[in-house]
């Protein structure tokens, strides 16, 4: 049993001699006899990354010649993590965000770059169309038509190059869980490669919450049309708990599409079916532990930081309408006030600037997902042996 997490091979005259790592710790050089035995003991995965001694690519234990005989499909990428080592324990929640930051922040300004393909784009149409003015008179002014222009253009921009900045979540941050570092037009490069599937389904999944929505608003319109018929109020409170059955049901099925559609290379459909079953599983854990309740509760965090930057500077203004708005005898007259005030008050330098912030932020979210669907996914291919996380230099023997 070595501590070093680094291995000497006796002299056998072997070219053939691989690299493993293993929880992020290297072990060899080693001949294929020894990664035999390694594998045989269980300490050795398919999914576990190796390397020739004179190649500086890694790649996984499935590809070296002669040792697993898989079958199947060939070995996927060498950044995908397509099944983690099974765990004896389960992340607590704060674990899972402690990795979440240290993810982020080792991989900082990799994900800063990421986040600057949708979040220049769009600050360029915002910051645009702030400051363009249009003209009073009947005739066009050039400048404004092409500044307006210039302003659509960033926006539909920004949401083309959003599905790169998906994928680009989920492997950068697969890289750097598995101890693995590339550079930014390396993540780039493969996050492309996802992003027609990637962007079918943020289509998708968009329209479904649209249309949810929109469900809702019809609701409050036959509470508000309904408001002295106990008939119509029992119906808008029946389909009020229906739409809520709905929202969480689509929440649960598109839990961790993302990751499935990229990190196990998932077709549409089956990204969808994968999420719901890795969302729905864990039924032997404790509800808190299990992958539906913990995703909820991240989202909840997120949700309610993006709450907090966009309604807190504003939070004394709208409390003054909202005051205003239960005293009032003319609604139209107050809307129109505050649309006013809007207009006076110009452009908001701070809840840009808090705005700009959260954007920044954002990948926290995505990285934190993907941390959960690792943790999450516990079961393994019944090719694969489990294998047990070691403590210090107890990985490999």
């Amino acid at each position: 049993m070595l501590d070093s997490g680094c291995m000497m091979l006796d002299d056998q005259g072997m070219t053939d001699e691989w690299i493993v790592r293993v929880q992020g710790k290297e072990y060899g050089p080693a001949n294929i006899e020894t990664l035999h035995e390694w594998k045989a003991e269980g300490r050795l995965l398919p999914a576990n990354e190796a390397r020739q001694v004179n190649v500086d690519l890694w790649t996984t234990a499935a590809d070296i010649p002669g040792l697993f005989d898989l079958g199947g499909p060939a070995a996927p990428s060498a950044w995908r993590l397509t099944q983690p080592p099974l765990q004896i324990s389960h992340r607590n929640f704060a674990q899972i965000l402690g990795e979440t930051l240290q993810i982020y922040r080792r991989g900082f300004f990799q994900f800063l770059g990421l986040t600057l393909l949708v979040l220049l784009p769009s600050v360029l149409s915002q910051l645009t169309t702030a400051f363009m003015q249009f003209p009073q008179r009947s005739n066009v002014d050039p400048r404004s038509v092409l500044a307006g222009g210039f302003a659509f253009l960033m926006f539909i921009l920004s949401i083309v190059m959003w599905p790169v900045y998906v994928a680009g979540i989920q492997i950068l941050t697969a890289q750097i869980a598995g101890g693995r570092r590339s550079r930014l037009v390396t993540v780039l490069n493969e996050a492309v490669k996802y992003w027609p599937r990637v962007a079918a389904l943020c289509i998708f999944v968009n329209f479904v919450f649209a249309l949810l929505i929109l469900f809702g608003l019809g609701i409050g319109v036959i509470a508000l049309a309904g408001a002295s018929s106990v008939l119509l109020i029992l119906v808008a409170m029946g389909l009020l708990i229906l739409q809520v059955w709905m929202f969480g049901f689509v929440f649960i099925t598109v839990l961790f599409w993302q990751q499935f559609a990229v990190l196990e290379n998932a077709e549409f459909i089956d990204s969808l079916r994968e999420s719901r079953n890795l969302a729905r599983s864990g039924q032997d854990l404790a509800w808190f532990q299990r992958p539906s309740w913990r995703g909820a509760f991240i989202a909840s965090i997120w949700f309610a930081f993006v709450l907090a930057i966009t309604v807190g500077p504003e939070w004394v203004m709208l409390q003054h309408y909202f005051n205003e708005l239960l005293k009032t005898q003319d609604p139209q007259a107050l809307l129109q006030q505050m649309t006013e005030a809007q207009q006076t008050s110009g452009f908001d330098i701070s809840a840009f600037a808090l705005g700009i912030l959260g954007k920044i932020l954002r990948p926290l979210l995505g990285i934190a997902f993907v941390v959960l669907y690792l943790d999450s996914k516990r079961e393994l291919p019944s090719h694969v042996k489990p294998i047990v996380r070691a403590g210090e230099g107890d990985a490999v023997r």
